[in-house]
């Protein structure tokens, strides 16, 4: 059974259809993307799944069963908008948050000082949250969404704010939760740090749902037969190739996009004796790129 099942559900804020019949379930141990530009309906869909705000139709079952302020509590909730007392010392807040999920003080408090330590933290515990960066603070507001070890985790933009060090770290904690069985849902408009880890995703634009699946899938379904290719020579004759179906020149690097049947191996093969090659790759396309094609194509 899913932990999670959202379906059907519809949005309207007067005349804005914010979310547009959307349907998705997330399993335990899968990152489910939830993703699409900004003002797709992501964050809407999201307080709908925390019963901030009421679906004008379809259900949310959790844990197969609709959603109350009990199971509420297995939900952790990173949200987009940082929701922290600037005046309080980071270890006081953080057992505070702790101590309103249901942990004792002293429960709080170790639960707290683990994730400090794990997230090397540990030099902020006696700074207010106004004297913390923005880096900082996310880091603040994600360990306290997962104090209270909750089943189903929803990040909202975690990313936001960080630099490339704590992103990697932040990546390191969400594959650690997967493997300890925790449903999660990323949601965010970088679609390219999404599909390095989600296993399952949902795009949508304006509210709709432009396509979801397993993500080897969508690639499977919709990227292209793509090369890049460096080289030196004359490559002119390859647009004409019965294997080609579109060249993008930059001089001396080429993209290449292959019929379909077509293999990598046919292209070298006519072009090994032509010219001289310094660099091959076989590419997929990137969600970006397959989301920029299908939303195109609904606008055309």
């Amino acid at each position: 059974m899913a932990i999670l099942q959202v379906q059907n559900i519809s949005k309207r804020f007067d005349k804005q259809q914010a979310v547009d019949s959307i349907s998705f379930s997330v399993d335990s141990g899968h990152i489910y993307g939830l993703l699409g530009p900004n003002g797709a309906g992501k964050t809407t869909t999201i307080r709908m799944i925390m019963n901030i705000l009421a679906p004008d139709s379809g259900s949310i079952l959790l844990f197969g069963r609709q959603i109350d302020e009990e199971k509420k509590e297995r939900i952790g909730y990173l949200p987009e908008e940082r929701g922290l007392y600037p005046k309080m010392k980071t270890l006081d807040l953080l057992i505070f948050f702790g101590e309103m999920h249901g942990l004792s003080h002293n429960a709080a408090k170790e639960k707290a000082l683990t994730w400090l330590k794990k997230l090397e933290f540990t030099s902020a515990l006696e700074k207010t949250i106004q004297e913390m960066s923005k880096g900082m603070q996310q880091k603040i507001q994600i360990i306290s969404s997962l104090m209270h070890d909750p089943d189903l985790i929803i990040l909202d933009e975690p990313f936001s704010g960080l630099d490339p060090v704590n992103v990697n770290l932040i990546k390191d904690v969400i594959l650690e939760l997967k493997d300890q069985e925790k449903a999660i849902i990323l949601s965010t408009h970088m679609m390219d740090t999404a599909e390095k880890l989600c296993d399952e995703v949902i795009l949508i634009n304006r509210g709709k749902k432009v396509l979801d699946g397993n993500l080897g899938a969508i690639r499977s379904d919709y990227g292209k037969n793509a090369i890049q290719l460096e080289y030196t020579g004359n490559a002119s004759f390859i647009k004409d190739l019965d294997i080609v179906k579109k060249v993008n020149d930059y001089g001396n690097y080429l993209e290449i996009e292959l019929n379909d049947g077509a293999t990598p191996n046919n292209l070298l093969q006519a072009l090994i004796d032509k010219l001289e090659i310094s660099k091959m790759v076989s590419k997929q396309s990137s969600l970006n790129e397959i989301f920029i094609e299908l939303v195109k194509g609904e606008n055309a």
